[in-house]
């Protein structure tokens, strides 16, 4: 595997490797770009099955954070983070400790906190060694859950993405294919269920599908297999990246693409194959910017309402990517990366008077 190579293509500056024997900690830091400002981005703990996969997650889901917070107009640059273990079986005091200290090596130049595998239980126990993490509880100056403003703003992007294909951000009588029922997905259904639209949904966690279950029963569930090939308006990916590829785009049924998932196209190729089949798709590093938008809120001492704010801009970003689109003859990913690179590019131009 060719380490820079990789990181040379994508604009990656730095790339860390951490190990620590008492606790096993098996950690990476990726940091992308930080001409906006210091790099931003969660923490995911993964069960990978091998180096070559985790080193390709973190440097990906890194570039994705560049490009969110770019887009959301926030002074943060782009990282991640990840631990190498199981989140069910794997955390302790002591991992979560020693990788805090680890993330304060880097004294405020990357930020990181929750995201899959990791919950804010495990930041304030990193907390203990270092000040820069964020997604933390209200009683510890944090704002709480993030996946309920994730939630949120997926809820605004999929209603901005019907304004576009079907000409009305109504959803009620839509029908939404939500993929993933976890910490994002729960709260997302909510807001489904309360416009009118009809949900199917499905999880490879049980629990995940009863709490939905208990909470909404009429939510249809579906085996996880199942969920590409449902007739539906809206397709919502919440979980992991890379599902719309080769094997499952054809199976697709449906008109619009939003979801709160990182990552979701395989390839940035698989943009192209969808706007082929007349497919809109709102990207991801848009449509999940809430949780973003939250941490950086809070990095400056937190207020729910501006955050909340902030991310209902969500719908009026997506309106404008969609008109750049449309009016340029291009896909709305290409439209959206084409609008942070040339605000990178402004910003780094100005950044380069000294002060």
């Amino acid at each position: 595997m060719k380490i820079f190579e990789m990181m040379e293509k994508e604009g990656h500056e730095q790339l860390v490797f951490n190990q620590e024997k008492t606790s096993g900690l098996k950690a990476l830091i990726a940091i992308h770009d930080t001409t906006l400002g210091p790099a931003l981005g969660g923490c995911r703990m993964w069960k990978y099955d091998t180096e070559e996969e985790a080193i390709t997650d973190v440097l990906r889901l890194s570039k994705g954070m560049t490009y969110k917070s770019g887009a959301t107009g926030t002074d943060y640059g782009g990282g991640k983070s990840l631990i190498w273990g199981d989140p069910q079986k794997d955390k302790s005091e002591a991992l979560f400790r020693a990788f805090g200290r680890y993330i304060d090596v880097f004294k405020g130049r990357f930020m990181t906190g929750t995201d899959v595998g990791t919950t804010f239980h495990d930041f304030i126990i990193a907390r203990k060694e270092t000040q820069y993490v964020g997604a933390l509880p209200e009683e510890y100056g944090g704002g709480g859950n993030s996946s309920i403003i994730t939630a949120f703003g997926t809820w605004k992007g999929i209603k901005a993405a019907c304004k576009e294909a079907f000409g009305t951000d109504n959803l009620s009588g839509k029908t939404v294919a939500v993929q993933g029922l976890g910490k994002v997905g729960y709260f997302l259904v909510g807001h489904l269920i309360d416009e009118g639209a009809k949900v199917i949904g499905t999880d490879i966690v049980k629990d995940h599908i009863s709490k939905v279950k208990a909470e909404y029963p009429q939510v249809e569930i579906v085996d996880p297999d199942e969920i590409y090939t449902v007739d539906c308006d809206v397709f919502s990916p919440n979980a992991l990246g890379a599902i719309i590829n080769d094997d499952t785009i054809d199976k697709l049924k449906c008109k619009v693409i939003a979801g709160a998932a990182n990552n979701q196209l395989a390839e940035p190729r698989h943009g192209k194959v969808l706007a082929e089949k007349d497919i809109l798709f709102a990207p991801d590093f848009v449509v999940n910017a809430g949780g973003l938008i939250q941490v950086a809120d809070e990095l400056e001492g937190y207020n729910k309402g501006r955050a909340y704010n902030k991310a209902s801009t969500i719908y009026d970003m997506l309106i404008q990517i969609f008109d750049i689109a449309r009016t340029e003859n291009i896909i709305p990913n290409e439209a959206a990366i084409r609008l942070v690179d040339n605000r990178l590019e402004t910003i780094g131009k100005i950044s380069r008077t000294y002060k």
